[in-house]
């Protein structure tokens, strides 16, 4: 090994060790002498149609990969980057976000430069870093080559570790700078700090006697239950203390949903047995909380205080007293100790909703009778394997998702907070992507509206041209249904062109010598749509598959006809 090697060299390997395989982006003038250390760092390149695409793209990868990255130029790349990274912010995906920048020296002397706002004044260079301060956990400046290991060390860190973007300037004349390469054989050190001994045998104990003296147990499963590395302790807890379990709808695909103690979403509208229930528990355990309106049906699901035990990203609450213990190792000694030293003892609780029951009370279709939101989404179930990731867009398929019933070890991919239309689908070329480097045997199935479809469209070139496999089912229902549903049901404004889908992937570059397989089929009645799913190809097909979904342009499922009456009276 050379005594030195060039410091962006250090910083894709890095990246190599921390478990990414592929950099998402757009080239740009300031960032090209960095792009020639990407293949030899051991990484693939996945060129985007633009920087926004790039982003969605990345956070869909470091979903299921645990860290995704991209490449953007300064200025202008980096700002159409902003709302994909606030995002990941906003729903905790590890993202690091490279930025070339311009020479140090032109910084300094305030140079008017293309990209910036021209000003000639220095702090041209250092507003955007300011605007990304605000939307990812740490930033760096690799500014002198002396500590810029270390700066990337951190970075990476601290992306993985707290399960957010961060931000990371690259001038154009450090990109080539040398570092030492002894550097590298200390290996990247992403372990999370001990908690105090005593603070978490102090607060299991107490958690382990308010789980033996329940009687009325309830255990609801959020989204920081995966971004916090929770989902293995949790599913244990479930399976070992029976306790009547759901989740959020930004935490389904987490549990186990084949258990016979798991009820579904937790909602407050309709099943009122259920609810009293919940509402009379005397022992709620929370975990990975995130009560954003949507995902909190108008916040009437978030647990009472009182009797709640709350797992946090970085503390347990108990009623009102908060430890600062770190969850996992908690919760890994709970269920350690439920399981060898605690006999549960908890009343009866009353019948809950059973998910896969509903399946089979679904009633009989004709081949004939037009597709409809109403079963749609739970008759879909029967399509999914384990192994799949499912990604649902924001509006009527978001909502039409929770009716899923689930088989083990299936992902879902929805948004519960920054709901950014449009994101899926990008989103979907970073999971396919994942999903082949982790060669895994599941399928990346996505769920997306025609005006979200029409947002970002441009990354089905990048799907095929990486020749992925992407199942995608279009909801063609002739606008944006979720937005005439709030308001303007007939209006101009939320009307959209309407696009031909099905001959997108030939304009987008499919190639027709089979290369690589495209399917694509329309359906409007169950029929139609019961002959593509049976199909073998089509379920356990390479390539690309599309299905275009005719449905009415007021169709929706009854759960966000639900959400948005509840949203409509609180809002009044």
């Amino acid at each position: 090994m050379p005594n030195t090697i060039h410091l962006t060299e250090y910083l894709f390997r890095r990246l190599r060790e921390a478990g990414l395989q592929a950099v998402h982006g757009v080239p740009g003038d300031y960032n090209l002498l960095m792009m020639d250390y990407i293949a030899p760092a051991g990484l693939e390149w996945i060129g985007n149609c633009n920087e926004l695409n790039a982003g969605y793209a990345a956070d869909g990868y470091a979903r299921v990969k645990g860290i995704g990255a991209l490449v953007t130029t300064f200025g202008v790349g980096e700002l159409s980057a902003i709302n994909a990274i606030a995002g990941s912010y906003a729903e905790l995906a590890p993202v690091v976000h490279i930025v070339g920048t311009p020479k140090r020296a032109l910084q300094t002397q305030g140079a008017k430069l293309h990209h910036s706002v021209c000003s000639g004044n220095p702090s041209d260079f250092t507003m955007f870093a300011e605007m990304y301060s605000r939307v990812t956990v740490a930033q760096e400046n690799l500014w002198d080559a002396s500590i810029a290991p270390g700066q990337i060390d951190r970075l990476i860190r601290e992306c993985v570790l707290q399960c957010r973007p961060v931000y990371l300037q690259v001038p154009a004349d450090m990109v080539a700078e040398p570092v030492s390469a002894l550097l590298l054989a200390q290996p990247l050190d992403l372990s999370q700090p001990s908690n105090n001994p005593e603070w978490e045998q102090e607060v299991c104990d107490i958690i382990v006697e308010r789980i033996s003296n329940a009687q009325t147990p309830f255990i609801l499963i959020d989204a920081g239950t995966s971004r916090y590395g929770l989902a293995s302790e949790a599913d244990e807890l479930v399976r070992t203390t029976g306790f009547p379990t759901a989740t959020t709808p930004f935490g389904k695909g987490i549990p186990d949903e084949t258990l016979s103690n798991f009820h579904g979403i937790y909602t407050t509208v309709g099943e009122g047995a259920y609810v009293r229930y919940v509402k009379s528990s005397d022992l709620i355990i929370n975990i990975g909380p995130i009560h954003s309106n949507v995902n909190t049906n108008c916040f009437t699901t978030i647990p009472n205080p009182d009797v709640s035990i709350v797992f946090d990203q970085t503390s347990i609450t108990i009623g009102t007293k908060t430890w600062n213990v770190l969850p996992k190792s908690a919760l890994r000694r709970v269920v350690d100790c439920l399981q060898h030293e605690v006999m549960l003892s908890f009343m009866p609780y009353p019948k809950l909703p059973n998910p896969r029951a509903l399946l089979k009370s679904l009633p009989v279709v004709s081949r004939t009778d037009a597709l409809t939101q109403d079963t749609f989404w739970k008759r879909m179930s029967r399509f999914f394997r384990p192994g799949d990731v499912i990604l649902t867009e924001t509006g009527t398929a978001s909502s039409g998702g929770k009716d899923f019933v689930l088989p083990k070890n299936v992902s879902m991919i929805n948004s519960g907070v920054w709901l950014s239309i449009g994101y899926m689908l990008a989103a979907a070329q970073g999971v396919a992507l994942a999903q082949r480097d982790m060669a895994s045997k599941g399928r990346t199935i996505l769920f997306e509206g025609d005006g979200s479809f029409q947002a970002t469209a441009q990354e089905l070139s990048t799907i095929i041209r990486k020749k992925l496999d992407t199942i995608i089912f279009v909801i063609n229902n002739d606008g944006y249904t979720i937005e005439r549903l709030i308001h303007g049901m007939h209006a101009e404004y939320n009307d959209i062109a309407p696009w031909n889908y099905l001959q997108s992937p030939s304009y987008f570059g499919a190639p027709s010598d089979g290369a690589y397989p495209i399917f694509t089929a329309r359906a409007s009645t169950w029929g139609e749509l019961d002959d593509v799913l049976s199909g073998d190809s089509f379920q356990h097909g390479p390539g690309l598959r599309m299905v275009e979904l005719v449905m009415g342009m007021a169709d929706c499922a009854q759960s966000l006809t639900d959400f948005l009456n509840m949203y409509f009276s609180r809002s009044r």
